[in-house]
């Protein structure tokens, strides 16, 4: 059996996220269904996350096992030809049996866009947030002092997350290596640099939409660092919007690219 590696980039927008739903567009679905009529044969594709429904990436990683023999630019020539244009396959290999795209994953970087002008450009909206009006940089860029480092992020962390009867694991315990805000040149146009050894279910929107609780003054400091240590989901800001967030790399070992 071989192990085959996929680097894929999606537009979230027509999709209902990543992970396999009966009776409904998914984007592991439809590939697993474009990799059975090539490999003629039913295929299970492990992808390195599952991003929400309306959640765009430039680079997923995705791995299955196969008893074909397609060679790996012919199984990229022949998906790209059956996918919707929004998927795309960049890149195919061959790699070791030991190689599983989210487990062997040792960081993932997404990055979140929105803008504070009165009106997102009509060719925009799907990709970045609106969030108009006056926006407390300086806060924000605070609070993303407090999130780096290893925490436990129940705070920001969805239902269905994890099991949390189990005693075992990290919990929801992870380490965000790179928390940062800047400007992308349009004064109003934000982007958000979240990089982790993994996160949680919707914590990159949860963190987001609570940054913008202190961005627009409706939370201090103080309060948001109450927040993260609170570990309830309850204390922290709604979810924001799906159409800003992108996963954009997937890093792992030397031996593993």
């Amino acid at each position: 059996m071989r192990n085959i590696k996929l680097l894929i980039s999606f537009d979230g927008t027509d999709f209902c996220g990543w992970q396999r739903q009966q009776k409904l567009p998914t984007i592991q679905g439809i590939i697993e269904e474009k990799l059975a009529v090539i490999c003629n044969e039913p295929v299970v594709l492990h992808g390195a996350g599952r991003t929400d429904s309306g959640v765009h990436a430039l680079a997923m990683v995705a791995n299955f096992t196969t008893a074909s023999a397609i060679a790996c630019h012919g199984l990229q020539k022949g998906l790209n030809s059956l996918l919707p244009p929004a998927i795309r396959i960049h890149h195919v290999v061959d790699v070791d049996s030991g190689f599983h795209a989210r487990k062997s994953a040792l960081a993932k970087t997404y990055c979140y866009y929105f803008s504070t002008a009165a009106m997102v450009p009509a060719t925009s909206r799907l990709y970045v947030t609106s969030l108009p009006g006056p926006f407390a940089l300086p806060q924000v860029q605070k609070c993303l002092a407090l999130l780096r480092g290893r925490h436990d992020f129940s705070s920001f962390e969805a239902t269905g997350s994890r099991d949390r009867s189990r005693t075992t694991g990290r919990g929801a315990v992870r380490t965000l290596f790179e928390a940062t805000l800047r400007g992308q040149g349009d004064p109003d146009l934000y982007k958000l640099v979240l990089r982790g050894d993994g996160f949680l279910r919707k914590m990159v929107r949860n963190i987001v939409g609570t940054l913008f609780e202190v961005g627009q003054g409706r939370m201090s400091v103080s309060r948001f660092q109450e927040v993260i240590a609170a570990r309830d989901r309850n204390q922290a800001g709604p979810t924001a919007s799906a159409c800003g967030l992108f996963l954009t790399h997937i890093e792992y070992s030397d031996e593993e690219r």
